[in-house]
């Protein structure tokens, strides 16, 4: 199903810096289908041509802006409240669901177990680097099995930071 519907954008300071992100209204909730350390147009590209919006204009929702700040108070759980539409295959779809609840760090090798596949490693790997709506599926707590950061679309130094964060509030 192709949903080209007008979409909104808006930007949020976070410990990783300015967290852009395009969401849909659905019903009067937000629908987050790109977020990320960059602008907005460079995240529009990121989105599946199926849902990718003709129309974006500049708007915020306040359950986005409440979520994120729950998120930097601590409350990881708190990202879980907002809505993420985002199409691959059936093991990426279902990997970044898996990716929602992953709470504290996990290599790329557990990450593929938990996403049904223990060999599929690669696989899980290629969840992370599609992610289109980075900090609500969280792909930045995906790590090396060495326990080394990898990689990351927004840059190392934005993936620490969130990671630190997040170890720091507990």
């Amino acid at each position: 199903m192709t949903d080209r519907s007008p979409a909104f954008t808006a930007t949020i300071s976070t410990v990783g810096g300015e967290l852009t992100y395009l969401w849909r209204d659905r019903r009067g909730e937000p629908v987050i289908i790109a977020s990320g350390w960059a602008e907005a147009r460079t995240l529009q590209a990121l989105i599946h041509p199926d849902l990718r919006p003709e129309q974006v204009s500049r708007r915020s929702h306040p359950a986005v802006t409440e979520a994120v700040g729950g998120w930097a108070d601590g409350a990881a759980g708190s990202l879980d409240a907002i809505a993420v539409e985002q199409r691959g295959g059936a093991f990426i779809g279902h990997a970044w669901q898996v990716l929602r609840t992953v709470r504290g760090t996990i290599t790329y090798t557990e990450f593929a177990a938990r996403s049904g596949n223990p060999r599929a490693v690669r696989a899980a790997a290629t969840a992370c680097a599609r992610n289109a709506a980075a900090l609500f599926v969280p792909c930045h707590r995906v790590l090396r099995s060495d326990g080394s950061l990898g990689g990351f679309r927004y840059g190392l130094q934005v993936k620490q930071a969130l990671i630190a964060h997040e170890k720091r509030a507990g």
